[in-house]
């Protein structure tokens, strides 16, 4: 291997991050790290110093991806000031759901592309855009008309009909259910759900879920989501969530009857998916609290390293090691791992799902089961507490208070079944 190869393979994990972070679609952002790798590969020799090797590769990674950006310019005849990269670009840790439009826009005409950008983004009328382009009103008129009709058809979350009823009535008990291990291995899933909720954080995307206490396996809250529309946070964009919770246990502080409302902004990344920010009314105060705001916000909503999120990529780790109700392995806080594959079947329908074992991540002493399908959904998630989890609050340990219930053995510690939680996604 000669110089070029060992400093290429050294620093080619941070050239990949770099392109990725500026360019939105996977595959551009991977052709134009081959660019780079040619470009360095070819201009190596006039590299005097090689310890600024580096410094030399992002500087001729940035300028492949300006040149890409203004071809992008180009192709929609706006100028880069209009178009600024940030609209183009992606978030800290992968490709931000922001730009749906944005690809859409790429699956049509240029002059489909130029006349919806003048109109929406540019907030121009039909007959000024008729002087800007010297083209006669009705012209104008036709072509945006065909140009609304072809981004319609290629836009992924088309609006609802009016009169749709959209919301699946969740059962008031939960459809039996039987989980029985696989005899295949485990498959790697692409998760993007938000970790708790269920929902994907993309425009477009709804959801009803609710929780079930066992063994009595009645319906003891519900809440319905839906994403609303783009948001930012402190410079990073995701898109915004509504929240109703109904039958919440802590609805006596909300100042309303039996119901919560939550917003949520959150992102969804080619690699992870996080929360952002999260409010709600108190005492008939509106509450805010964002990723900045430390502990408030990190032991409720954050996860992860600087609150990167849960990873989306999920394939299995060797963390933990799955033996019936017997769990072992590296259980520190906020450990998350597939320990399985099973055929769940419910309410009649049979799903093949891998477990996503979750140690203390929704919380301390608490361990969950997640059960995905192949879409990476979720299909059943049951919650488990450590014996002893908030004694303090219900007074008895749990193997008293629900002595029936099924448990698990982690690393010696017993956990005992709570409740489990479906969505309308498996009705």
């Amino acid at each position: 291997m000669n110089e070029f190869e060992e400093l290429l393979k050294e620093h080619f994990t941070v050239l990949q991050r770099f392109v990725r972070y500026k360019v939105s679609h996977k595959f551009d952002a991977d052709d134009i790290i081959q660019e780079v790798c040619l470009t360095a590969a070819l201009k190596f020799e006039s590299l005097q110093n090689p310890s600024a090797f580096k410094a030399w590769l992002l500087r001729i990674a940035s300028n492949k991806c300006n040149d890409y950006f203004r071809e992008k310019a180009k192709r929609m005849q706006i100028s880069l000031d209009a178009l600024s990269e940030s609209a183009l670009s992606t978030g800290r840790l992968g490709v931000s759901e922001q730009s749906v439009v944005r690809d859409t826009l790429e699956l049509l005409g240029n002059k489909e592309k130029q006349i919806l950008y003048l109109y929406f983004f540019k907030n121009l009328s039909q007959e000024a855009i008729a002087t800007r382009l010297s083209l006669p009103l009705g012209t104008v008129k036709s072509r945006l008309h065909y140009a609304k009709e072809k981004f319609r058809q290629h836009y992924p979350y088309p609006p609802s009909l009016k009169g749709d009823i959209q919301m699946s009535k969740l059962p008031e008990k939960i459809p039996a259910y039987q989980i029985e291990p696989s005899p295949l291995p485990p498959f790697s899933v692409k998760w993007e759900e938000l970790q708790g909720w269920l929902l994907i954080p993309r425009l477009g995307e709804r959801l009803s879920w609710g929780l079930y206490e066992a063994p009595s396996r009645k319906r003891t809250e519900y809440t319905d989501l839906k994403v609303v529309g783009k948001a930012q946070i402190h410079g990073i964009e995701g898109v915004e969530i509504e929240a109703i919770q109904y039958g919440v246990e802590d609805y006596y502080r909300t100042g309303m009857v039996d119901r919560m409302e939550r917003r949520f902004v959150a992102q969804l990344t080619d690699t992870h998916c996080r929360y952002l920010a999260e409010s709600h009314v108190e005492n008939g105060i509106r509450k805010l609290y964002t990723f900045l705001d430390g502990d408030e916000f990190l032991q409720n909503w954050g996860f992860g390293e600087d609150n990167c999120g849960n990873e989306v990529n999920l394939s299995p780790k060797g963390l933990l090691r799955r033996e019936g109700s017997v769990v072992q392995g590296h259980t520190s806080k906020e450990t998350v791992d597939i320990v399985g594959r099973y055929t769940v079947t419910i309410g009649g329908k049979v799903y093949d799902t891998v477990c996503v074992m979750d140690i203390q991540c929704f919380n301390d002493g608490v361990v969950s089961e997640q059960y995905l399908d192949k879409n990476g959904r979720t299909v059943l998630w049951r919650r488990f507490n450590h014996n002893d989890w908030a004694r303090h609050r219900y007074g008895k340990p749990w193997t008293e208070l629900l002595p029936d219930n099924e448990r698990l053995t982690v690393n010696g510690e017993t956990y005992v079944h709570w409740y489990d939680c479906i969505s309308d996604y498996i009705l």
